[in-house]
């Protein structure tokens, strides 16, 4: 249970003072440290087998006007409620941070370890396996508050400036295919950056991209395309940390792409899909960027979005003498709930977050899977230069469809619902019940 009024706004507003910034970032490898099972597709027969590169989980540190908030990212393809909450919990009691002012954003890395209850219809593991998913778990969760600990620990003086580039590989995946319809298939290009300097020296860059991160399918761990854009950053800025923030990809992939093996020629691809990215990012960095100097004011809310009709105990029962794999473990899994709670729930508490740094700059942080049309939706309500809209942060839920994408159908819609646990898809009311709800922080957190 969330210990917070769904109904209520939480508002963090900057106190008087000066509007100077202090900023601190962190890095903490992730690595597991046994063989563990790698999240993201569910055709994988067996548990990891080495690393290809590093992951980590990073934290940004911000403070004004006697405001802490920090931005948290990872090379992972989730977190399941618990661990936002415990997290989130943990943060608070350990450095004053409240929720509203902490981000827990990931990159939906298909090549990481799977991480709590994240997704687990979709992997069908023994006991062993799971235990080892455990472990990697319990580890993880320290990391995160030695990550946001780090980070602020370090606080010192900084400017902080915003602009954004552009990187076009990515292809909305429900475009024409063999055999498929031709949909208009819109994407978001654009690169966000948010460069922190000391001193003008970079000390961290939060940058971003609409794009799911499976150029990569095989069984070492490793960051994908996100991964190596980091990594590139962090060899051409020596000492900074780069953060890559997940935009509004559910319906985007990095095509070409060669699945199923991690070949040379697959690394290669993921290699070079990072090191576009890392270039966009130079090409802002050294160019003229927009000065964020406004107070930083968050808030965070919920959104209550409906499910359709879900199916009934009966029929539910009647079909599962006929299902195996993923269809089977989803169907037992709602005759739980139905066991459980004596109904399917009918709609879902879904977070938003907005932050606003006074004129200069807003973060909008939507739940889960976006689909690009989110993006697109609220940076042409608040403004294309000085919009950031990240998905993929808090609980990785579902896809998040939008009334586009529902009227569409297909995977994003309507069928990968199951493999989230979910009794149906969302309703046609999903998209304006998160509007609604962005558009109420907006105004709430205005200068």
């Amino acid at each position: 249970m969330r210990s917070f009024c769904l109904a209520a706004i939480v508002l963090a507003c900057a106190l008087p003072g000066s509007g100077e910034w202090r900023a601190g970032a962190a890095s903490v490898n992730i690595n597991p440290t046994e063989p563990v099972w790698l999240a993201g597709y569910g055709g994988r027969t067996g548990p990891s087998r080495g690393i290809l590169q590093d992951i980590f989980v990073k934290a940004l540190a911000l403070e004004n006007g006697g405001e802490r908030s920090v931005l948290v990212t990872s090379d992972l393809v989730g977190l399941d409620t618990k661990m936002v909450e415990e997290i989130a919990s943990r943060t608070q009691q350990k450095f004053g941070v409240p929720r509203e002012r902490l981000i827990l954003n990931y990159s939906h890395n298909h090549s990481c370890p799977v991480t709590g209850d994240v997704l687990r219809l979709y992997y069908e593991l023994t006991p062993e396996q799971g235990a080892a998913v455990g472990r990697y778990t319990r580890r993880l969760l320290d990391q995160y508050i030695e990550a946001i600990g780090t980070a602020i620990a370090k606080l010192e003086p900084a400017e902080l400036s915003f602009e954004q580039g552009l990187a076009g590989f990515a292809v909305n995946r429900r475009r024409a295919r063999p055999g498929g319809r031709k949909l208009a298939g819109p994407v978001d290009h654009d690169v966000p950056v948010l460069a922190v300097r000391t001193g003008g020296a970079l000390r961290a860059v939060a940058f971003g991209y609409s794009c799911h991160t499976t150029a990569l399918s095989g069984y070492e761990v490793n960051g994908d395309y996100a991964g190596y854009a980091q990594e590139a950053l962090e060899k051409a800025y020596p000492g900074a940390v780069a953060l890559f923030v997940m935009g509004c990809g559910g319906d985007a992939n990095p095509l070409p792409r060669v699945m199923g093996v991690t070949t040379p020629e697959a690394v290669e691809l993921a290699s070079m899909y990072g090191r576009i990215v890392a270039k966009a990012v130079e090409i802002v960095l050294r160019g003229p960027m927009q000065p964020v100097r406004g107070r930083l004011k968050a808030g965070y809310t919920i959104a209550e979005i409906p499910f359709q009709k879900g199916p009934t105990r009966e029929e539910l029962a009647a079909r599962l003498p006929k299902e195996k794999g993923l269809p089977r473990r989803a169907t037992e899994h709602l005759l739980r709930v139905y066991d459980r709670e004596g109904k399917l729930p009918d709609r879902y508490p879904y977070p938003v977050q907005v932050w606003r740094f006074g004129a200069d700059l807003t973060l909008v942080a939507l739940t889960g899977e976006s689909v690009v049309d989110y993006c697109l939706r609220f940076k042409d309500a608040f403004g294309w230069d000085n919009t950031w809209v990240a998905g993929y942060n808090n609980e990785l839920l579902s896809y998040v469809p939008s009334l586009r994408v529902l009227r569409e159908g297909g995977y994003e819609g309507t069928t990968g619902m199951a493999e989230y646990g979910h009794p149906a898809p969302y309703g046609y009311a999903v998209e304006e019940a998160i509007a609604q709800r962005v558009e109420e922080l907006y105004e709430e957190t205005k200068p």
